[in-house]
């Protein structure tokens, strides 16, 4: 497959009575984003702000962060199953406005959605800091049960970033840049000298709020498969969790994943990008059984020489980051683990909840005890009555005086195993 993934810089947003892109400025009619929203019935409002790079602002609680993009050319449209019909995508041209995101918040649905400072040290941790935000904090009818809630509101900002992506259908590029994985046997094919390397892709699918979607599909339901790169990059994979804010894979992180843009830029140089495995965490102990060795196998058959493996979320899915490398490695496939750790707000507890001596090559996004404080911001958006109780604060957090003290898992993107960060660790 190819895709050819072309960006559309944007600049600023702002809200405007016509929605455009013009001059690097996404112009945004609310009522229009507004009606879009309520679509669904159980939605009853929502309030949209933006929120620029080194402005005053605190976004909260972010449920999930969506990058606008459209199908230009090629079969099927952005988050197939989802929004778009169910075609395999990721290949033709796909244009992106690079540099805007839309972020869903509202009413706390779990005690693991995060914190988005736009200036301040918390800005420095997370990557949307970076970004032009259009925020939409969704309120439901009540009564409502949390699951629907979470459904109602992800398909509103997936409605959302597909409305905002069309605006740039028929845009010329500022850059762009083209992928390509060809079919198995010729791919192998192509670079017989360099090492052969893929990827297994592990998905967070442990339930109760902890769901990732492929091509519509709740990931819980498969066993590792296969999948080209760039169906990646065209929206198959989905965020719908509440895992820790500082490692859940947002939808942004999904479209946007930095593995498989690095194993690309090493592609026929240093070694051969074969392709992606991905792989779901569960929770039984048969279950991730069954994952790893299938993962492992569908590794071994295609020959794979070396592959990285990446984690979402910590605790019980260490353990199916730990079976992935030993199986994989007992095929004689090098491995390559990415992961954050816990390892107490002195770093001196153990980092992961599983070990293994085969885990002999493993990459840190930092250690999400670590406490911070974040100051008062002049703006907030969302809520912060429940800041106490999410995954790393605790009673107290919120001061009187408006500064958050709390460990960094409070914070979405500061840990990501995707390497999304700029926070590590150096092991001795």
């Amino acid at each position: 497959m190819k895709l050819e993934v072309c960006e559309i810089n944007i600049k600023d947003i702002k809200l405007d009575k016509i929605s455009k892109v013009e001059n690097g400025v996404l112009y945004v009619n609310a009522e229009e984003v507004e009606n879009i929203v309520l679509e669904d019935e159980k939605l009853k409002s929502v309030k949209i702000e933006v929120a620029r790079p080194g402005e005053s602002v605190r976004i909260t609680p972010v449920k999930d962060v969506i990058e606008p993009r459209v199908k230009v050319e090629g079969k099927g449209g952005i988050f197939p199953g989802m929004i778009s019909k169910v075609d395999t995508v990721g290949e033709g041209k796909t244009n992106v406005l690079k540099g805007a995101a839309v972020v869903t918040c509202g009413k706390i649905v779990g005690f693991q959605e995060g914190i988005i400072d736009m200036t301040g040290p918390g800005a420095d941790y997370t990557p949307f800091s970076k970004l032009n935000n259009l925020c939409l904090v969704i309120e439901p009818n009540e009564p409502i049960e949390k699951h629907d809630y979470e459904a109602a509101v992800r398909g509103a900002g997936l409605r959302v970033a597909t409305y905002l992506g069309k605006l740039a259908k028929d845009l010329k590029a500022d850059s762009s840049k083209t992928y390509e994985t060809k079919p198995l046997l010729q791919q192998a094919a192509e670079y017989p000298n360099l090492p052969k390397v893929g990827y297994i892709y592990m998905l967070q699918t442990q339930g109760l709020l902890h769901d990732t979607y492929v091509y519509g599909v709740d990931a819980k339901k498969i066993v590792p498969t296969f999948m080209y790169p760039t169906e990646v990059m065209d929206g198959a994979i989905l965020s719908g969790n509440c895992v820790s804010a500082c490692d859940k894979n947002t939808t942004y992180h999904h479209l946007n994943n930095p593995i498989i843009k690095a194993l690309y830029e090493k592609h026929g140089k240093e070694i051969n990008f074969m392709g992606v495995i991905i792989t779901n965490e569960n929770v039984f102990l048969a279950d991730k059984v069954r994952s790893s060795d299938w993962a492992s196998k569908l590794a071994n058959y295609f020959g794979f020489d070396g592959v990285i493996i990446s984690e979402e979320g910590f605790g019980n899915p260490d353990s199916d980051l730990i079976m992935n490398c030993k199986k994989a490695e007992a095929f004689g496939i090098k491995t390559c683990l990415v992961t954050d750790e816990y390892a107490g707000r002195d770093g001196s507890s153990q980092s992961l909840a599983d070990a293994d001596i085969s885990a002999n090559a493993v990459v840190s996004g930092g250690n999400a005890n670590f406490v911070i404080t974040l100051p008062k911001m002049d703006k907030v958006i969302g809520m912060l009555d429940y800041t106490d109780k999410i995954a790393g604060g605790f009673d107290g957090s919120l001061k009187a005086d408006g500064y958050i003290e709390a460990e960094i898992q409070v914070i979405t993107g500061a840990t990501n195993e995707l390497g999304f960060n700029k926070f590590s660790a150096i092991g001795y």
